[in-house]
């Protein structure tokens, strides 16, 4: 069974590269613009994991990661944090969040994908 990876980034850019890297592995990637419309689509669909950045509008990805463990389909689920954000203050609170593991920007799509294998196969 194929795995769905949601992917939450503002930057179109930064999606396009993930979504290519995940979906030639063999996953099958849904794309969200910000917090709020990962959210929405978290409600309505379930994800074998979620990768999302931390700087976004709306809603940014420690409050999305906070109210996404506050759904009962995803106090399990894999929640790793893809950003530019790589100080141990943030990493901190990311994992207070419930953050399963944080990857900086710019990403090694090799690295990306270990990661991923490791935590849902």
């Amino acid at each position: 069974m194929t795995k769905t990876i949601l992917a939450v980034d503002d930057s179109a850019s930064i999606r396009q590269m993930v979504s290519f890297t995940l979906k030639g592995a063999g996953y099958e990637v849904i794309e969200a613009v910000d917090g709020q419309d990962a959210l929405d689509k978290a409600k309505k669909q379930n994800f074998n994991l979620v990768l999302t950045d931390i700087n976004m509008p709306r809603v940014d990805g420690l409050k999305l990661l906070a109210q996404l463990r506050e759904l009962a389909d995803y106090k399990t689920i894999p929640i790793l944090m893809l950003t530019t954000e790589s100080g141990d203050d943030m990493k901190a609170q990311g994992k207070e969040a419930g953050a399963t593991g944080w990857l900086v920007k710019p990403f090694d799509p090799s690295r990306l994908l270990e990661v991923i294998k490791k935590v849902i196969g």
